[in-house]
């Protein structure tokens, strides 16, 4: 296949969503995984550059089987979008039910994990050898919110990963780095701004998940022999540095 192939998880809104579609433009070929099929579809209809992939990015068996299907289908994997992820509570750590703490680490860890796994072993043993892996980070990683203790702590985490897999790519000619997106606006996002406004509390500045996906686009067409090991995109204003 001469097209450039990408596999995204969390590809059914948000960032993900965006993603996949700039990319669809840029004329790579993308897979898309996520766990609601009738919102991948959405995105992959009349593409015929896209395939949609339901899978749980928690349960290994079906990870797997998603990579089978998109290496069988794209010849290749030149790139891992690792971005499926969620918040989970947004509270104080003693409000946190330990169910509601295994699941944020479930999915943003064991799923990232999962995947990079899957995209990893693929991309070793593919001919020509090699490939990218880009994860999904987070401000959080470097300076949280208040109240979100299960998310910022699976951030630190997949930091970890990414310097990891940075290492141990080196020999595959797997190159790994992460993106830390600030005020995109997600839903999750749109929620948070909305408890603001309710609570008449300042809303913060945002900007469109385009951006965060143009960021994307640009760490994967890096030239092999370069990587970007992180990239932070954020909201103009909004207070990440300094006091805000």
């Amino acid at each position: 296949m001469s097209a450039r192939t990408i596999l995204i998880t969390g590809a059914s809104s948000g960032i993900g969503r965006a993603t996949a579609e700039l990319f669809l433009e840029a004329g790579w070929r993308v897979g898309l995984l996520a766990r609601r099929a009738h919102a991948l579809d959405e995105v992959a209809a009349g593409r015929a550059a896209a395939l949609a992939l339901p899978a749980d990015v928690t349960a290994a068996a079906a990870v797997e089987l998603a990579f089978d299907r998109f290496t069988e289908w794209a010849g290749r994997i030149d790139v891992l979008f690792n971005n499926a992820g969620m918040f989970g509570p947004q509270t104080t750590i003693d409000e946190v039910a330990p169910e509601e703490w295994a699941r944020v680490l479930e999915v943003n860890v064991s799923g990232m994990f999962l995947c990079a796994r899957a995209a990893f072993a693929r991309m070793r043993a593919q001919d020509p050898q090699g490939g990218r892996i880009i994860n999904n980070g987070s401000l959080s990683a470097h300076s949280p919110r208040p109240g979100s203790i299960c998310y910022t702590t699976t951030k630190h985490a997949v930091t970890g990963l990414t310097k990891t897999l940075s290492l141990d790519g080196r020999a595959f000619d797997i190159a790994c780095g992460q993106i830390d997106i600030g005020n995109a606006r997600t839903p999750l996002v749109e929620e948070l701004a909305a408890r603001a406004r309710a609570a008449g509390g300042p809303v913060q500045p945002t900007m469109g998940v385009d951006d965060a996906a143009r960021s994307v686009l640009h760490m994967a067409t890096m030239p092999p022999g370069a990587n970007v090991q992180f990239l932070t995109v954020l909201a103009t204003k909004m207070p990440y540095v300094g006091r805000g």
